[in-house]
């Protein structure tokens, strides 16, 4: 660190102190639900500079035979893939002081990229939604990990996840808005719409920056977490490696197809014959609500072992309500907004948990030190260099296939496998669980 750096962090720590004296006073119960909407606030507004893109619908434009707006997609799902690998070193080695000026130097970083996208004639454009896609992939670690450790990460965790769901409806329909009522480009729609949540991060990530770390119950009831070097990394990975590996397994489809309804939701819903642009927001504001209250419970649950089979349980019925109503659907008994609403509450009702609550009831249930950035990335690395494959081989071998039909196939696969994959999940770390407690008692009789 240079001194001028050293000195202007010093500066503001101290202008900061104040504030952070003040809610440090304030009910616990208060603290949580501020450190909540804050966290909430500040992804939603980073989903602006993410995903406005995906309002246009750029039709008409291809190169090398490959849809236009895929080649955008895989462009920033590549950056994003490849700022997930990077991120399990950044994120599990960063400290907390230096969280919030990097969520803004990384977010300002994406925003310059979209400039450069509105700007520069299409094709060559397609390498800012690259540039774009990289410093976000590491906003999730940042601002989750002001959340972590707490006894009411289930909530805060929960609150910020459906940012996840409600983010993208909503950054959506302020795209679409803007192209249509006041004539706003496609290609200037996304600077546009970054622009406009410029304010509110700011006043998010300062919320966050004061927000008091966790107390010294929170760290006796869900383990202190702490920076992980390679070593402790690399133990933590063989210490709990078949679960991993199906969780991991679990996380890719979830992440391919929830990528695919994220990605090209405008044209899902078109191939529905739905073109209304307030769809996207009234959809999932209603899969947020019934997420939210379903994770949120979860804080009622004080034994973490329990809570993280419950949270099995939770992806699991997840994968099979997606995969259910797709088969209700192609049958007729649903209608196209009935199957997109319980198809996106399955999806998100497995998707969510692993971004917000699995991790973090998985190291407190095993007593482990470590945190949840660092595994989070593994699993995300992975399930976007899934989502990043999935659309390679849909444009360039079966691009023939409308997206909605693509998204009807890619739910019915991944419910049956998720399902399975989940199952086994939980009986290992079940199991694992077990043994562990029998060696402890076993130490602890030896220490007799």
């Amino acid at each position: 660190m240079t001194q001028n750096s050293a000195a202007q962090q010093f500066a503001i720590v101290k202008l900061l102190h104040p504030l952070k004296k003040s809610i440090a006073g304030c009910p616990y119960g208060v603290i949580s639900v501020l450190a909540a909407v804050a966290a909430f606030g500040a992804y939603t507004s980073m989903y602006a500079f993410r995903k406005a893109f995906a309002a246009g619908s750029y039709s008409g434009l291809e190169f090398w035979h490959v849809d236009y707006k895929a080649w955008l997609v895989i462009a920033q799902v590549l950056g994003y893939t490849l700022s997930k690998f990077y991120g399990i070193k950044f994120i599990a080695e960063i400290k907390a002081m230096s969280r919030g000026k990097s969520i803004l130097l990384l977010v300002g970083i994406s925003w310059l990229a979209l400039v450069g996208f509105a700007f520069v004639p299409a094709p060559y454009n397609i390498v800012f939604l690259f540039i774009n896609g990289f410093p976000l992939g590491m906003i999730w670690g940042l601002v989750f990990g002001y959340l972590e450790g707490r006894r009411a990460t289930e909530f805060m965790a929960a609150v910020l996840s459906i940012s996840l769901i409600f983010a993208s409806g909503f950054v959506k329909t302020v795209g679409r808005t803007l192209i249509t009522n006041f004539g706003v480009s496609e290609y200037n729609m996304p600077f546009i719409t970054g622009a406009i949540f410029i304010i509110p991060l700011l006043l998010f990530v300062l919320i966050l920056e004061i927000i008091p770390p966790p107390t010294q119950q929170d760290k006796q009831l869900r383990t202190e977490r702490t920076a992980m070097n390679a070593t402790e990394r690399r133990a933590f990975l063989l210490r709990f490696l078949p679960g991993i590996i199906l969780t991991v397994i679990v996380y890719v489809l979830l992440t391919i197809i929830r990528d695919v309804r994220d990605n090209f939701e405008v044209e899902i819903w078109a191939g529905l014959g739905i073109t209304s642009n307030s769809i996207y927001t009234n959809i999932d504001s209603i899969i947020s609500i019934a997420v939210l209250a379903g994770i949120s419970l979860l804080i009622l649950v004080k034994n973490n072992l329990k809570a993280f089979g419950i949270i099995h349980v939770f992806i699991i019925c997840g994968c099979l309500l997606a995969g259910i109503s797709t088969l209700l659907f192609e049958a007729g008994t649903i209608s196209p907004v009935t199957w997109m609403t319980l198809a996106g509450l399955g999806l998100y009702a497995g998707y969510v948990p692993y971004n917000a609550i699995f991790f973090e009831r998985m190291i407190a249930s095993f007593n482990y030190k470590s945190n949840v950035g660092f595994i989070m990335y593994i699993a995300d690395a992975i399930g976007y260099l899934g989502s990043i494959s999935v659309l390679l081989v849909k444009e360039l071998g079966t691009s023939n296939i409308s997206w909605d039909v693509f998204f009807k196939n890619g739910l019915l696969i991944m419910s049956v496998i998720g399902a399975v994959a989940g199952t086994l999940s939980l009986v290992y770390f079940l199991q694992s669980a077990r043994k562990s407690r029998q060696q402890n008692k076993a130490l602890n009789l030896s220490a007799i």
